[in-house]
């Protein structure tokens, strides 16, 4: 355990993917919420 928490290579690494799948995650929800109030607007 000691080699990742002094590799700042591999900390970079964890704190970069982290940081892609919340985007990822964020992403996903506006677009689908988005889309959800497309279909109810296009209803009314």
């Amino acid at each position: 355990m000691e080699f990742i928490y002094n590799n700042p290579l591999v900390v970079g690494f964890v704190v970069l993917l982290l940081g892609f799948v919340l985007f990822m995650y964020l992403f996903i929800r506006r677009t689908i919420t988005g889309f959800r109030e497309g279909m109810d607007n296009g209803r009314r």
